[in-house]
C-alpha cells in the first residue's frame, strides 16, 4: 500500500519517527523507534537506523508492505 505524506509548506523536513507516527504505522513513539532501531524500515531503498532522519519532499520510507511518498 503506497500513502502519500504532504509537508506543511513551512516545515523543510519531519523526523523518522514522527512521520511513522503521523501516517498511522506506528502508535507511540516508542514503538516507531523501536522499527527503526530492528531494521525494519527503508528510506529510499536502504535501511536507515537514525530515529531522527530528516525525511525531506522526494524520500520515500518504507516499513514492512507500506510505502510512504513523502511530497
Amino acid at each position: 500500500m503506497t500513502t502519500t505524506f504532504e509537508l506543511r509548506k513551512k516545515d523543510e523536513f519531519i523526523q523518522l519517527i514522527q512521520l511513522l507516527k503521523v501516517v498511522g504505522i506506528a502508535e507511540t513513539g516508542g514503538a516507531a523507534q523501536d522499527m527503526v532501531l530492528a531494521g525494519e524500515v527503508k528510506v529510499n531503498g536502504e535501511v536507515d537506523l537514525r530515529k531522527r532522519a530528516k525525511i525531506k519532499p522526494g524520500d520515500v520510507v518504507e516499513v514492512w508492505e507500506e510505502r510512504i511518498e513523502v511530497i
